[in-house]
């Protein structure tokens, strides 16, 4: 099974970083964000990738290609013009880098990849900027289960304010807020049928929109309840959480 990456938008609410490189390669830990979740989805067997690149995704190609550059010591022989990359470990993936183009919609971008999807094969797909550590095999034996065109991971979003409690004009208490005040809300992480990019009409169409609730009204779309950790790097002090997180040796979407 192949898993597609939406990994073409600008980041422009993470300006401080998506400015020079596109926000599936702001780093968490040393490592892109893209490096976590394709780590994610290897841990349950899934090795095969599809990244739907637009914004600098020059910079996404040249990554995979110098991959061990990146994360190996080299030694250069001058004499010979060899590189030897020194205790390489490179992970037993595929990745395939498509230009998906600059404007195009999370519809669009899915759909210009189906040419590299395998025919007929049921295939994940999620964005290029959250970690979660949802168990993806449950997710495909659920979504096989309901027998439907298209699961979605479904998550509470993370509590970010507290709530003060008022008597009239006065705040009497406060408190924190919880997961639980906040429904269930879109947290990728997808299992899909080929049939659903004949939903897609083109560059502009919105995966969130019009495909998503056309597969609701037709009862095609599954709800997978994920209730374990699940963010998304939205801003900087997303990713700055997630950076402490890693550095402390808590990282739950890798299972530390």
């Amino acid at each position: 099974m192949k898993a597609v990456i939406l990994a073409g938008g600008k980041g422009t609410r993470i300006a401080e970083e998506s400015a020079s490189r596109p926000k599936p390669l702001i780093e968490v830990g040393g490592r892109p964000i893209l490096w976590h979740i394709m780590s994610g989805y290897a841990a349950h067997g899934i090795t095969e990738f599809v990244v739907c690149a637009g914004y600098k995704g020059y910079l996404i190609k040249e990554y995979f290609v110098n991959m061990l550059l990146h994360h190996a010591d080299v030694e250069v022989d001058m004499v010979r013009r060899e590189v030897s990359h020194l205790g390489a470990n490179p992970p037993p993936w595929k990745v395939t880098v498509v230009d998906t183009g600059q404007e195009t919609m999370t519809g669009g971008r899915l759909r210009r990849v189906a040419p590299f999807l395998s025919p007929g094969e049921t295939f994940c797909m999620t964005y290029g900027d959250g970690v979660s550590d949802v168990d993806i095999g449950a997710t495909i034996a659920f979504h096989r289960a309901q027998k439907v065109a298209a699961t979605m991971t479904v998550v509470r979003p993370p509590a970010r304010f507290g709530a003060a409690e008022l008597d009239g004009d006065r705040v009497v208490a406060f408190r924190e807020k919880t997961q639980a005040d906040s429904g269930f809300i879109n947290g990728g992480f997808f299992v899909l049928e080929p049939s659903v990019l004949d939903l897609v009409e083109g560059d502009a169409t919105v995966w969130e929109r019009a495909p998503l609730e056309r597969l609701a009204a037709s009862g095609q779309l599954a709800a997978f309840r994920h209730t374990g950790f699940w963010q998304p790097m939205d801003t900087l002090r997303e990713k700055l959480m997630l950076d402490e997180l890693w550095e402390s040796g808590r990282a739950p979407w890798l299972g530390r």
